[in-house]
């Protein structure tokens, strides 16, 4: 249902071109938007709405019937007589029933991209309704989800829709209270670059209006209306996962999640279990801040001694005296690939549990 503040500012803006006072009843005759005080037309637009005509001459006033799917809607009433006040009534009225149209069209698509994103539909709706509401089922798509500090009570979703402008094809919608879902089709040779680039021009806006703490997360291209779901389950994932593991970055794709997804999924008794066969009392963020530190820049230089030692600004010894000792307490060698995967991925684990304690309480 079209907005009383939308009609409003219709009428209010077509007094502005037409200098016609102008008002919109409902079928009671109560006032829904009006740019003067009529209530004296109250009593005669009830009597209008019963009567068989579309639009009838009362007392001064022109009326006009504005309907929805045949059904009466709302009374317009035009302040003035003549045959132009009566042409102006009509262009009105034929305006009001255009919005009428174009919002409850938009209202459908919304409630369709809702329960498509949910998985609420059968599949032969998919493809029923896709037909009746014009969207295309064969178009690469890409679901984006938004997530900022105010969640989306801050205008997010007004602001996304602002940015992506009346393109029809691309769909923003929210499923709860806390997201906007943006749901954007791409072009065939459209690759992962532009769709970051889109998601970080969505940031950018979104921060130049104020938003803070803004994050997005996006699932990886499907081809098919029907496999919109799975990109919006890629997103969510990518948005927990990254707020885990890629904390320090506010854009993240599915596809860049690596193990960190399979972590994810793992349940966390099966996380205990692991790091105490691999520690066993032990947990390896337990350890001194200096061990820590030549532990992540050893991973970050991939196992690479020198270049470790180098960018730590100690010597090529040290460093081998500091991993020696590590290898002591924990029984993994990191200058081996197995025990530095081994040792990365309890790092990654002792993180989830983490993340999942504080998630929990």
């Amino acid at each position: 249902m079209i907005s009383n503040q939308i009609l409003q500012n219709t009428i209010e803006g077509l007094k502005g071109i037409a200098r016609v006072e102008l008002c919109v009843m409902d079928v009671d005759g109560k006032e829904v938007a009006a740019t003067m005080d009529m209530g004296n037309c109250s009593k005669p637009a009830v009597e209008f709405a019963a009567s068989p005509a579309d639009s009838q001459e009362i007392q001064g006033y022109q009326y006009f019937k504005i309907y929805d799917e045949q059904q009466l809607e709302y009374i317009l009433v035009a302040g003035g007589t003549g045959e132009d006040v009566y042409m102006i009534g009509k262009m009105v009225a034929f305006q009001i029933q255009n919005l009428l149209v174009a919002y409850k069209e938009r209202f459908d698509k919304d409630n369709f991209i809702k329960n498509l994103l949910l998985d609420n539909l059968l599949l032969v709706d998919i493809y029923s309704r896709s037909k009746k509401l014009h969207i295309q089922t064969d178009v690469p798509r890409v679901v984006m989800i938004v997530e900022s500090a105010g969640g989306k009570d801050n205008n997010v979703l007004e602001i996304a829709r602002t940015h992506f402008g009346s393109n029809s094809k691309d769909f923003i919608t929210a499923v709860d209270e806390s997201n906007v879902i943006v749901v954007k089709e791409f072009s065939e040779t459209d690759t992962g670059k532009e769709i970051e680039k889109a998601a970080r021009a969505l940031e950018t806006t979104l921060l130049k209006e104020g938003i803070r703490d803004v994050r997005i997360a996006y699932g990886t291209i499907v081809h098919e209306i029907k496999e919109v779901s799975r990109s919006y389950k890629e997103a969510k994932m990518a948005l927990d996962v990254g707020k885990i593991f890629f904390d320090e970055r506010d854009i993240i794709a599915y596809s860049e999640l690596g193990i960190g997804r399979l972590i994810y999924q793992l349940p966390i008794p099966l996380c205990k279990m692991f790091i105490r066969e691999i520690f066993g009392g032990k947990s390896p963020d337990d350890f001194d801040e200096e061990t820590l530190t030549t532990i992540y820049k050893f991973f970050e230089n991939s196992l690479n001694v020198s270049e470790t030692s180098r960018q730590l600004f100690i010597h090529r010894n040290t460093l081998v005296y500091r991993l020696d000792k590590l290898q002591k307490s924990t029984g993994l060698d990191l200058r081996v690939f197995e025990d530095a995967i081994t040792f990365k991925i309890a790092l990654m684990v002792v993180k989830y549990m983490k993340y999942m304690e504080t998630y929990e309480y």
